[in-house]
């Protein structure tokens, strides 16, 4: 079952990031595509929080769930880390960014998230002929750094000097520095 809800699945990515100028998948365009499939085969999502403490960090373990019934047909977890502080965020907002972030991780887990492009576009002949890509893991002391900024120009001087796949791997934590910075 859960292979024919990942096969079936194309969640493009709806979102545009100005400052980086590439595109990018949310959770909630995630959550958007698979609902009508989930529907299709009697399944349901749920997605829940737990807040972690590991040392004197506090982290955001997300569970994205599919059941048919009440039987379980796969889960996965993703962790995101709390900024300690982030300007013009009240401590609600610092918490619900870590976990849309842990929550899109958990998904694109269970759900085998790839970069397929969109079928009617230019971009997916070039990745259909392209090579295969390998999904970049995240680097928590990157997270982490580039959540620290206190300026665009900072987070900017980071943006230089990354590759492009880093750039890519770590998309969601530029554009939500971005829009607390702007």
């Amino acid at each position: 079952m859960l292979q024919k809800i990942q096969a079936q699945l194309k969640a493009p990515k709806g979102n545009y990031n100005s400052f980086g100028k590439y595109k990018y998948r949310s959770c909630e365009d995630i959550v958007e595509a698979v609902k009508p499939i989930l529907a299709a085969h009697e399944c349901h999502l749920i997605l829940s929080d737990d807040v972690v403490m590991v040392g004197d960090r506090i982290y955001i373990k997300a569970t994205a769930t599919i059941y048919k019934g009440s039987e379980l047909v796969g889960q996965a977890t993703a962790f995101a880390r709390e900024a300690e502080t982030k300007k013009g965020m009240d401590e609600s907002q610092i918490t619900g960014t870590a976990s849309s972030y842990a929550r899109k991780y958990a998904l694109n887990g269970l759900l085998a998230i790839d970069d397929t492009k969109d079928a009617d576009t230019d971009e997916d002949t070039a990745a259909r002929n392209a090579p295969v890509k390998v999904e970049r893991v995240t680097d928590p002391m990157l997270v982490h750094k580039i959540q620290s900024c206190i300026g665009v120009d900072e987070l900017r001087a980071i943006w230089k000097e990354l590759s492009p796949e880093q750039r890519e791997a770590h998309s969601e934590a530029f554009s939500e520095a971005k829009e607390r910075l702007s």
